[in-house]
């Protein structure tokens, strides 16, 4: 198979979909990878060792997405890279296609097979190819969120462990997800006092029986997550429903009445957040204020991280990438369920439920699809 590694487009996106590792993989096993000029030149992986890989280097996006039987990205198509698809064209990345019914429309138009990295699910339960970058993320909203409550970012001047006689900063976290949880480790180690809220009470006991009196856990009700949310300095949301928009457990309302100069870091905004105040922002603009408490809801946050994320998506995606290599998508989905349930769009078709229920669009079962 033709496999093309397109240069990413989106602000400040610097990671790339394929290392030089698993090209080497993949040409082992008699592929044939383009990859275009310069795609991971920023993190330090240039053309010359792509070359050395076995790569083609393509001059351009044009030339990487006419080569290519199968396209391995890390972020969703941007609109440019949409009108590129053809029919039949294999697309593997991240898409977060419930909360974004234009890129849901350009997709179906484009006749692609596009394969969501966020909903292919693991063996032992999960999610493994999202799993890597949730980790970073949830790492990061700690970092982000000590950053923007610095009284020079436009925060109320807090520092996130305190000192001897002055109390820490009080962080809420919402979900106890792999987000949830890499955020609370990190906070946890900057001497924060720790929320975690979620709905699941044997993970709320797993995270209880590990960080014992260093952490609160508290079960997810609307009083609970209000209560919380009022008294915090940073409130993380790491709330995840698999395929579907994010859930919104905070109000506006809610909102209006947080402390002047809190921060909230939405890392579920990929999925339309979880704070109704949320929008989508970049690394070249990464917060605004609303009602006085400073949101940070940078859409590819681990793109910040560039080099380490790639290798650590890389670790995650490239056994897929063989199987689709090696079998075509149809074989490798019929002898995987797990690749499977990544099937999102399909030949005009939406083969992901939650997908098609956000957007009111008919849902067709892969399985008719792939034979």
């Amino acid at each position: 198979m033709r496999i093309a590694v397109p240069k990413e487009i989106k602000n400040n996106e610097f990671r790339v979909g394929l290392t030089p590792a698993s090209v080497r993989e993949l040409v082992a096993r008699g592929h044939e990878v383009w990859v275009q000029a310069g795609a991971g030149a920023a993190i330090g992986l240039g053309d010359d060792l792509y070359r050395a890989a076995g790569a083609q280097i393509a001059a351009d996006a044009a030339e990487a997405f006419a080569c290519g039987e199968m396209i391995v990205k890390v972020k969703e198509p941007q609109p440019a890279e949409i009108a590129m698809l053809r029919e039949g064209q294999i697309l593997y990345t991240y898409l977060h296609l419930a909360p974004d019914p234009a890129q849901t429309a350009g997709l179906i138009r484009s006749g692609a097979v596009c394969i969501a990295y966020e909903t292919v699910t693991g063996a032992g339960g999960g999610l493994p190819l999202l799993a890597p970058m949730s980790e970073v993320a949830g790492r990061m909203a700690v970092q982000a969120g000590a950053t923007h409550l610095e009284k020079s970012h436009g925060g109320m001047g807090v520092l996130l462990g305190g000192v001897p006689g002055v109390a820490p900063a009080q962080v809420v976290i919402l979900g106890a997800g792999v987000v949830g949880t890499n955020a609370l480790q990190m906070a946890v180690g900057l001497g924060a006092r720790v929320t975690v809220i979620d709905r699941n009470v044997d993970r709320l006991r797993q995270l209880d029986l590990v960080f014992g009196n260093r952490i609160a856990t508290e079960f997810s009700t609307a009083h609970n997550v209000e209560a919380a949310v009022l008294a915090a300095d940073l409130v993380i949301g790491g709330v995840l429903v698999p395929g579907a928009a994010a859930p919104r457990l905070v109000t506006r309302e809610m909102v209006s009445r947080m402390k002047p100069g809190a921060v909230v870091v939405d890392v579920a905004i990929d999925q339309g957040g979880c704070f109704e105040t949320s929008r989508p922002t970049t690394h070249a603009e990464p917060t605004f204020v609303v009602d006085g408490v400073v949101h940070y809801c940078v859409a590819n946050m681990p793109g910040a991280v560039a080099r380490t994320s790639t290798f650590a998506l890389n670790h995650a995606t490239i056994g897929h990438a063989v199987a689709l290599a090696d079998h075509g998508w149809r074989d490798a989905m019929r002898a995987d369920p797990h690749l499977r349930a990544g099937l999102n769009v399909a030949l005009g078709q939406v083969t992901c439920e939650p997908v098609a229920q956000a957007h009111g669009l008919a849902y067709v079962p892969a399985e008719p699809l792939i034979g």
